[in-house]
């Protein structure tokens, strides 16, 4: 299995989670908006009032391939034409007053999160935020803000460990290994033996107590590996506590995505919602 980054801490910025959504004025009415998470394996899509509109099946939907690889972007001309087509669904042609969230890895590159955010601009909603996945996830298991958390988020072709606190990623490390890079009848111990890598790690590193805090509340797993038992037991057996699963954990970066976009984005201003970016410690 590939795993080029696990274990190693990175120092680039993650975005933290606007400290203005609990105080955020809501919209009256539901929110005309769309989430998106643009995944490795696919993309799942969700509209308040409506639900799940893109269910992230393994092949892209227009055939021509995969425009996300490890978590980043590699087809812009792919991506755009199939963001287009969810927001020409989800929002009609007039755009004003929409509002859009697409979600991204926590450690995905400056390049990354601003051609994600060039990509959004081009569709034209009043407001587009671009949210990293582990606060996502976080806030649809109702952990977001409430302390510090550790989101463990295994995916199809990326396994990333993130600590929250208080609603602000402040650490985080991240595999180029996933579910896909296990054959039909491979073990899981070599995933599973990655994600206590980076829990080590990040609690050789913690001064203040926050990843003995968040392992006693148990961590948050979410992803396609989630929902594999020998993963989550054993993860929970090493650790010697219990874990969280979300539910239904492969569409819960895009519901959290959801929740944000339903209960924080308001009237408050015109344009892109800003998001500051904070270092690692």
């Amino acid at each position: 299995m590939r795993s080029s980054r696990d274990g190693r801490r990175r120092g680039r910025p993650v975005l933290r989670s606007q400290d203005t959504h609990a105080r955020a004025a809501r919209r009256p009415g539901p929110v005309r908006g769309l989430a998106v998470d643009l995944g490795s394996s696919g993309t799942r899509a969700w509209v308040p009032g409506q639900g799940l509109v893109s269910g992230g099946p393994v092949g892209w939907e227009d055939g021509t391939g995969r425009p996300v690889r490890r978590g980043r972007i590699v087809d812009a001309e792919s991506c755009a034409g199939l963001l287009r087509r969810l927001a020409d669904t989800a929002l009609g042609a007039d755009r004003e007053g929409s509002a859009i969230v697409l979600s991204h890895p926590v450690l995905a590159g400056q390049e990354h999160r601003t051609l994600a955010s060039e990509l959004l601009a081009a569709l034209g909603a009043s407001r587009v935020v671009v949210l990293n996945s582990a606060s996502a996830a976080a806030a649809c298991a109702g952990r977001l803000g409430s302390g510090p958390v550790l989101v463990v988020d295994i995916g199809a072709e990326l396994t990333e460990v993130a600590l929250l606190v208080d609603g602000t990623v402040v650490d985080a490390r991240q595999a180029d290994a996933g579910l896909s890079d296990l054959g039909p009848r491979s073990p899981a111990a070599e995933l599973v033996r990655n994600v206590l890598d980076m829990i080590t790690s990040m609690w050789r590193e913690d001064r203040h107590g926050a990843v003995r805090g968040a392992l006693r509340r148990g961590p948050v797993l979410t992803g396609g590996g989630a929902l594999r038992r020998d993963v989550t037991d054993r993860i929970a057996t090493c650790l010697g506590v219990p874990v969280s699963i979300t539910p239904d954990p492969e569409t819960a970066v895009v519901r959290g995505a959801a929740l944000i976009l339903d209960s924080a984005l308001g009237p408050a201003a015109d344009g892109a919602v800003s998001v500051r970016p904070v270092r690692l410690r």
